[in-house]
């Protein structure tokens, strides 16, 4: 039984007694069980029907080991990467994608930039009360599909329910955990000048599909997010022995940011050619309409590849080779060392700009 506050009008004979009381009412679920309910967040028997009738059937339980507070894992390796991630994507589906796979593509793509092999992840769910059960059981159908495309585990999760109007359906939380079967390091430090950098396929897809939908656009081509796991496009790389210095995924403010960040923390100047960097027609169009710039618009199936000149090529076209990564070009290089780091930009004109990051949130609730 739950204690809740109602706030009755008065009437002309209680506008001194009967402002404010208290009810006792009992939040026990619809009889069908159509929605979800805060007794399904509880702890009671709602609860373990929720688990066992949606999250077991889609995730399974490794080894068949009992539910118990926390899972045990065998690491075959002594060196392993951790991330984690939470979705609070509007709308929950998009074309291209839907909140579940998205959470289980942005954190193994985020095991990925490391070099890791992506093993097992974690989900937490936030439910809203009254969100249909139906909603949730596509939600968690997508995990498990977009699971078994990446070759990952979902081994834990947790569940709490929350009142009606406090967190718009659904919010997933996860954590990826990855082996690292290398002995590289891959990240912003090991950039140096003449390096190449590769982008792995056009931009601006997910943010403008998410866009689209919300607003209520429509466009004579469709807009679908590139939301897709990345794993073995970078997997693929290393067992054909190549040595990215650096790899990151363009997500949260898109392809300018992420080499803003690289720049600055690698205490380098990186030249990007406009020309050189795809941007779909449709895309392009929904970025002119809607006042955005797609070198800031988010992806999520879309990484930039830094490495040495000499293994640029065949890199290359190893990548074009993939259907993750078909489009993939070289887009710039890393041109000297510079105590503060940045990015140039050469337009279609040839006139060079200083590229910066925005100073503001430029697509909200994108992931």
């Amino acid at each position: 039984m739950q204690l809740r506050r109602r706030y009755r009008q008065p009437t002309d004979h209680n506008l001194m007694t009967d402002t404010n009381h208290f009810e006792l009412t009992c939040p026990s679920p619809q009889p069908h069980g159509e929605t979800i309910q805060l007794a399904y967040g509880g702890g009671g028997r709602l609860m373990h029907q929720l688990i066992e009738q949606v999250f077991r059937p889609a995730f399974g339980n490794i080894d068949n080991s009992p539910l118990h507070d926390s899972v045990v894992l065998d690491m075959t390796s002594t060196r392993i990467a951790m991330t984690t991630d939470s979705y609070v994507v509007d709308p929950l589906f998009f074309p291209g994608g839907d909140i579940g796979s998205m959470s289980v593509h942005g954190t193994v793509n985020d095991l990925a930039m490391s070099g890791a092999y992506p093993l097992y992840i974690s989900a937490g769910f936030i439910l809203e009360e009254g969100l249909p059960m139906e909603t949730l059981k596509r939600v968690v159908h997508s995990m498990q599909q977009a699971a078994e495309q990446a070759g990952v585990r979902v081994v834990t999760g947790d569940t709490k329910v929350v009142d009606q109007g406090t967190c718009d359906g659904l919010f997933i939380n996860t954590t990826g955990i990855g082996s690292l079967k290398h002995d590289l390091r891959i990240d912003p430090s090991q950039v140096h000048p003449g390096d190449i950098i590769i982008l792995s396929n056009d931009i601006g897809r997910h943010g403008t599909a998410i866009m689209a939908q919300r607003e209520g656009l429509a466009f004579e081509t469709t807009i679908e997010s590139d939301s897709t796991p990345l794993n073995h496009l970078v997997q693929a790389l290393l067992e054909a022995g190549y040595a990215p210095h650096c790899l990151r995924d363009l997500t949260r403010g898109g392809l300018a940011t992420a080499l803003v960040e690289i720049a600055q923390t690698a205490e380098v100047e990186i030249l990007i050619e406009r020309t050189a960097v795809p941007v779909r027609d449709e895309v392009q169009g929904a970025c002119e309409l809607l006042g955005l710039d797609p070198l800031y618009v988010a992806n999520e199936g879309c990484c930039v590849v830094i490495l040495p000149e000499s293994e640029a090529g065949p890199c290359l076209d190893l990548m074009r080779a993939r259907s993750e990564s078909s489009d993939a070009t070289i887009i710039g290089t890393v041109t000297q060392a510079k105590p503060v780091g940045g990015v140039i930009l050469r337009s279609e004109i040839g006139a060079l700009r200083v590229v910066d990051m925005l100073s503001g949130e430029q697509l909200p609730r994108i992931c």
